[in-house]
């Protein structure tokens, strides 16, 4: 009997998600606007009052390091880029056998990053468990929404614009989980900075997803596993749409440059929160350009989405297909 070859690390084979996601929808509601789907970042389920539910959950599996600090930023980015608020947030922690310091610190910082973004922890589980070797944390997200957007909004001819340089998630992770690859390479002082990317710019989008959804985007997507073209790939997608791709305009800081040809990988495949995929009408652009300058957000057009169906990217003269389906580097590089 043949033996069914063993899935790679990272996100499942588009084809097997779609194919899971038609089968376990569950019982069939009214209420629920917006179900799983590939591509979209959040469900949205209709209130009695006539606003909307935006639920997200996410697990961080790759970093240890600020471990619950990722998980409350990371799905607080899924709710916020449905034009909902994150006001609500509940976690599943497992953990290996440890001790308690390791435990208390991953709770300071699901409390710190909470309250850096004013949500409150409304529950959650912890417990040590088997088979396990590093931390696990499963986050929860919830929030409400008078006008939702999700990733599936993009209409042929919107503009796609970026806030945030790409990669800033991966690269930090990369700047501790193998730190022991890269001293020989690249200069502590790199190191350094790579790690304090976190911080700034960080890796929420909380700010620039919300002014975007007031300014009257049609779409909006966090990048996540699987870098910008991913993000690219399943927000056409989800809008049945084709994309063309600038990828020389995609902004990326010289740590993530550095690394990346440190470690031959792709920043553009690289792990992505703290970037954020923007479609938006071209008759809308001037107020969305102007409403990012008076807060100081950045902001860089990278791209349009396309009637023919067909997705592309354009890198120094020549095009080529863009492809959603390779993983993401960081899960290559720590298999």
């Amino acid at each position: 009997m043949t033996q069914e070859p063993l899935l790679p690390y990272g996100k499942l084979p588009y084809p097997l998600l779609e194919e899971l996601l038609r089968a376990s929808r569950g019982a069939a509601r009214d209420d629920v606007v917006l179900g799983p789907s590939v591509g979209t970042d959040a469900a949205l389920t209709r209130l009695p009052d006539g606003r909307f539910l935006v639920a997200a959950t996410d697990p961080i599996t790759f970093a240890t390091d600020r471990i619950g600090w990722y998980a409350v930023h990371v799905n607080a980015n899924d709710v916020a880029v449905c034009g909902a608020e994150p006001r609500w947030f509940l976690s599943t922690l497992l953990l290996p056998p440890c001790d308690e310091s390791l435990v208390r610190s991953i709770v300071a910082g699901i409390a710190e990053a909470a309250e850096q973004l004013g949500i409150a922890v409304v529950g959650g589980h912890t417990e040590v468990t088997v088979g396990l070797d590093r931390p696990i944390v499963v986050g929860t997200m919830l929030g409400v929404a008078d006008r939702p957007l999700s990733a599936s909004g993009a209409s042929p001819q919107d503009l796609l614009y970026c806030s945030g340089p790409v990669a800033v998630e991966g690269t930090a992770i990369l700047a501790v989980e193998l730190a022991h690859r890269l001293r020989d390479r690249v200069p502590d002082t790199t190191l350094a900075r790579a790690r304090r990317l976190l911080d700034e710019p960080g890796i929420s989008v909380v700010r620039p997803a919300l002014l975007a959804a007031r300014t009257g985007a049609s779409a909006l997507h966090d990048v996540t596993e699987g870098g910008i073209m991913a993000a690219v790939w399943e927000m056409a997608r989800a809008s049945s749409c084709g994309v063309e791709l600038m990828v020389e305009e995609v902004p990326v800081l010289p740590e993530t440059r550095e690394l990346c040809a440190a470690l031959d990988c792709d920043p553009y495949r690289l792990l992505g929160s703290g970037t954020l995929l923007i479609a938006i009408a071209p008759s809308r652009r001037t107020a969305l350009e102007e409403a990012f300058r008076q807060q100081e957000l950045p902001l860089a057009v990278i791209g349009r989405f396309r009637g023919d169906g067909r997705m592309i990217m354009r890198c120094q003269g020549q095009e080529r297909p863009l492809e959603g389906t390779a993983r993401d580097e960081l899960a290559r590089l720590l298999a």
